[in-house]
């Protein structure tokens, strides 16, 4: 029996593609009758020629196919691919099996690099760093920071023993996938506990969500200096925080206030995607995720679902009539496993409006430049 029973990471591969034509991620142009050489996770040359035998590579003959950059997701949730009563009946131990599998899925369909939008993956972006499971590189944002009756806030009724009494979430926050915080203090605290960690960027609530019953799309949520508190926190770390509005007067409000990427953005208007535009900001939209209604809502909250679907046509056309480039891609996918294996669907929605190579660059070029802003 070996010595050493611990997780080992996978030996570094090597291998040596031949004749592919290359999608940089950037130019629509494909780069014909390429060789490329892989060593590790990493792309070690591309050139016209490279000798099998100086590379010592396993050799893989592309016959004229083409071969493009893994896929980046800048908004998934690996943590929550269960059912809302799974959620609020299992442990940890549940959770985690669940994850392993989800990111093996995700790993399997072509993405290499996954934002993890809201949820406590840090023990599994360690082991997938370690080599205990298989998945993609993962950047964990770490728990949900919002406020009390904000997106995210799961409580239902009007008991007022419920008021400022964390007990009566649910495991959502008992696990760390979501945090309360009211107030400067409360939000720096939340901030830097995240990533302290080891989140690589912070996430926020600004606005109201489909997911929760107290929020409507339409609300901004946290003051200025509570926001300000978070990016602060951020650049101290030489990081960005992410927001989730919906709505053009809470996306301007996070925008001035110093926040990098909009998450969502359903209810954008023309002269806020132009203020983004201009301020470099990052927009990341998803389509998938409201092709279906997630298990277990109600009513209202389907009808918030039905509102963001309807709004992204204007997002997308109003973006290619003002030449908004800085979209970035991702499913949202939540609570359904069987959804995850069609993630790549996501691909195909975009196609509606814009090109196929518009939505690979999405997937693959812009998503590498925003983690660019990540610590």
């Amino acid at each position: 029996m070996p010595d050493d029973l611990s997780c080992q990471p996978v030996k570094e591969a090597c291998a040596l593609f031949k004749n592919v034509n290359i999608f940089d991620g950037k130019n629509e142009a494909l780069q014909k009758g390429m060789c490329v050489l892989v060593k590790g996770n990493k792309i070690a040359k591309i050139a016209a020629s490279i000798d099998a035998s100086d590379a010592a590579a396993h050799v893989i003959d592309g016959q004229g196919r083409t071969l493009m950059p893994g896929l980046v997701a800048m908004h998934e949730h690996l943590m929550l691919q269960m059912s809302h009563s799974e959620a609020l009946s299992n442990d940890t131990c549940y959770f985690a099996y669940v994850a392993t599998e989800t990111v093996k899925i995700y790993l399997m369909n072509g993405f290499t690099s996954i934002c993890d939008a809201a949820g406590n993956s840090y023990s599994l972006n360690k082991a997938i760093q370690k080599g205990c499971i298989v998945g993609p590189r993962i950047f964990p944002s770490g728990p949900l920071i919002l406020q009390t009756a904000g997106h995210g806030d799961q409580r239902v009724g009007a008991n007022p023993s419920c008021f400022c009494d964390l007990s009566s979430h649910d495991n959502l926050y008992k696990m760390g996938d979501m945090i309360v915080a009211d107030g400067v203090p409360e939000v720096l605290k939340a901030a830097r506990e995240n990533l302290r960690l080891g989140s690589t960027q912070i996430k926020i609530a600004v606005g109201g969500g489909t997911g929760t019953q107290s929020d409507p799309l339409e609300v901004i949520e946290y003051t200025a200096d509570e926001i300000r508190a978070a990016v602060n926190v951020a650049e101290d770390f030489q990081t960005y925080v992410m927001a989730h509005v919906h709505n053009p007067r809470g996306i301007r409000w996070a925008i001035d206030c110093g926040v990098k990427s909009i998450e969502h953005g359903n209810l954008v208007d023309e002269p806020t995607l132009q203020l983004m535009k201009e301020k470099g900001v990052w927009l990341s939209p998803q389509v998938s995720v409201y092709t279906f209604i997630p298990h277990g809502y109600t009513e209202d909250q389907a009808a918030k679902h039905r509102q963001a679907y309807a709004g992204l046509d204007n997002v997308f056309k109003t973006a290619k009539k003002i030449g908004f480039e800085n979209i970035v891609f991702g499913s949202d996918i939540i609570t359904d496993m069987a959804m995850v294996r069609r993630a790549p669907k996501e691909l195909t929605h975009r196609a509606k409006w814009f090109t196929p190579a518009e939505v690979l660059k999405q997937a693959t070029y812009n998503g590498g430049e925003l983690l660019q802003l990540s610590k």
